[in-house]
């Protein structure tokens, strides 16, 4: 079964030749198969718009800033003990203070990898960076559907709200981008 295709005069006209699958199938129609014919009056192919997405290489800064934010929590969480000081009160003692710059720190991080650009930024990766989305929320609300039935902390249910959809995001992004490259490979 084959299709020729014939360029007639500058892309104005498409014609599509099936003459022979309409021999061997005895279709009565042409255009049972080929269903549409193209006329280009102009130039009107559609080009994926581009989305707003950090550069290549802000995977690794935002990398870099989860994995400096780790070593921080963990000295500090040393020097005052697990419940802090405790000494100040109010929104702006310095407990509260070192939770807001740390989570920050951590969040920009997760968000700019997250959101970065793949080198090779095409039509699949969209489709999975835009199901890894959806089903990073739907797992964010699940833990948020929990935490607000089975806990009363709420600075705990913030911080969890805040990072789970970016942390599950990344982790299933990459994941399907593994078995991609895995399938290609085969």
């Amino acid at each position: 079964m084959s299709v020729d295709v014939y360029i007639f005069s500058y892309n104005k006209l498409i014609a599509v030749n099936c003459l022979a699958v309409f021999a061997r199938n005895k279709m009565s129609n042409k255009f049972d198969i080929c269903k549409v014919c193209f006329t280009f009056g102009k130039s009107n192919f559609t080009a994926m718009k581009p989305l707003f997405l950090f550069p290549y290489w802000g995977r690794y800064l935002g990398y870099f800033l989860v994995v400096v934010h780790i070593p921080i929590v963990l000295y500090k969480k040393q020097l005052m003990g697990m419940h802090g000081d405790g000494t100040a009160d109010g929104i702006f003692n310095g407990r509260h203070l070192f939770f807001m710059s740390t989570t920050l720190l951590m969040a920009i991080g997760l968000f700019i990898a997250a959101f970065s650009k793949e080198k090779i930024e095409d039509e699949q990766i969209v489709r999975l960076r835009l199901d890894s989305l959806q089903w990073s929320v739907y797992v964010n609300f699940l833990f948020l559907i929990v935490s607000l039935i089975f806990s009363t902390d709420t600075e705990h249910i913030l911080f969890l709200n805040l990072l789970v959809p970016l942390v599950f995001f990344i982790i299933r992004f990459r994941w399907k981008i593994f078995q991609n490259n895995r399938l290609i490979k085969e």
